[in-house]
């Protein structure tokens, strides 16, 4: 005969098979119990046994019944918990349902204050617990050649709020000192001009300190070509995985705080509600040109190219031998060599849409630019009040914002 196979057992169904069998000999103690409580009432089976015995027989099973009562009611509670683990959603899909936009998922600080730097691996591992499964060439490849050259390290620290908490003092003593020794010889020799001249030298120092500072506080509002835009490619990648990064820094008790902030953002009905503004607006498409021209007209991306010599080194391997010199200096050729090498040349990249593109594609290519000053600002919760919203604009995507993606967009550039 062809024996039927039998289905395998996993060890959750095991252990609930077990559980229940246990729960049914119990419940088989518990009526035997009950029963022989029921026939010490009889005097016909227990007449010839003492009072006495009878109640402490009566007093045993009394607490044998409640034991059993109280361990079935545990195991009950442990059999109900395995079957809805069993038939629960996992908890990769649950959790990643039940992200809004604008959720922080991840916040990662730096190891250094003054040469600020972010665990990528610990990023993606935390992530990775987050249910999101990022490859390591969308997330660490990206990052790391956004964020960890020297130069761009080096400008992570001199822009940030520790930086500017610093140089405000430091300012207004250098400024103090210039006015002063500026001003001091007209002074006439006499007390009171003197403390005159101090007074308004320390006005004019702290007028000039808080106009710097407040230029640079505003200044950092606005996207960021060193920082943001090196992240839009990061953030085109990650935007897949419906995930959107950011950097932002404050001050809290008077030391710096410089993070890493990955937050959740869904694209579809931003770029879907953005895509609609710019096709009813679409009969006036050089308006729209011009005033992408106006406001994103100094994001350019430089970047190097180095020159290349393969033409030259094509012709050189053509000449005749007859032509060639025979005697080379290997040292002069590898100078040439070199000095080739290091040739490079810089070339600029605007980040201006083109228009002749489609308004799917154009508003795709603007959310991408500024999603990473989006969640910078987003974070530090320093996004334009709600009464800045663009007109017609009612919809917002995020509940935690007064503006969501698209509506700041709108703001910064359309509008």
């Amino acid at each position: 005969m062809i024996q039927q196979p039998q289905p395998e057992i996993t060890e959750p169904e095991t252990g609930l098979i077990a559980e229940k069998s246990f729960m049914n000999s119990s419940s088989h103690v518990f009526r035997l119990i009950r029963v022989t409580r029921l026939r010490l009432t009889d005097k016909r089976v227990f007449g010839h046994v003492g009072q006495s015995w009878q109640l402490q027989l009566k007093y045993i099973l009394f607490v044998m019944e409640e034991a059993i009562t109280q361990f079935n009611g545990d195991r009950s509670d442990t059999a109900s918990r395995i079957s809805s683990e069993n038939t629960a959603v996992p908890d990769g899909g649950r959790g990643r349902a039940a992200w809004k936009n604008g959720q922080c998922v991840l916040a990662v600080s730096t190891s250094s204050t003054l040469y600020p730097s972010f665990d990528l691996s610990l990023c993606r591992t935390l992530l990775e617990k987050e249910d999101f499964q990022i490859p390591v060439e969308d997330f660490e490849t990206p990052l790391g050649i956004a964020l960890d050259p020297p130069s761009v390290r080096r400008y992570l620290f001199f822009n940030s709020s520790l930086f500017h908490f610093i140089l405000a003092p430091v300012l207004y003593v250098v400024l103090w000192c210039a006015t002063y020794s500026s001003l001091h010889r007209y002074l006439a020799g006499g007390t009171m001009d003197f403390w005159a001249l101090c007074l308004c030298v320390s006005l004019v120092s702290i007028f000039i300190t808080t106009a710097i500072i407040l230029i640079l506080h505003y200044n950092n509002k606005e996207i960021n070509v060193n920082t943001d835009v090196r992240l839009v490619q990061v953030n085109e990648r990650l935007a897949r995985h419906r995930l959107l990064l950011g950097v932002a820094d404050w001050v809290q008790q008077c030391s710096g705080k410089m993070q890493l902030f990955c937050v959740f953002w869904d694209l579809s009905p931003c770029l879907q509600a953005l895509t609609e503004t710019l096709e009813e607006s679409g009969f006036v498409r050089d308006e729209i040109e011009n005033k992408l021209k106006k406001r994103m007209s100094h994001l350019l991306v430089v970047s190097d190219v180095t020159t290349s010599e393969e033409a030259d080194d094509g012709l050189l391997a053509e000449e005749p031998d007859e032509e060639r010199p025979l005697l080379v200096d290997a040292r002069e050729r590898s100078t040439s060599l070199r000095q080739r090498e290091e040739a490079k040349l810089t070339k600029k990249y605007s980040l201006i849409p083109d228009c002749t593109l489609s308004y799917q594609a154009i508003a795709y290519q603007l959310l991408l630019t500024y999603s990473a000053v989006y969640v910078r600002l987003l974070v530090s919760e320093r996004l334009p009040a709600s009464s800045h919203r663009p007109l017609g604009t009612d919809r917002n995507h995020c509940t935690t914002a007064s503006l969501c993606l698209c509506q700041y967009v709108q703001y910064k550039v359309l509008h």
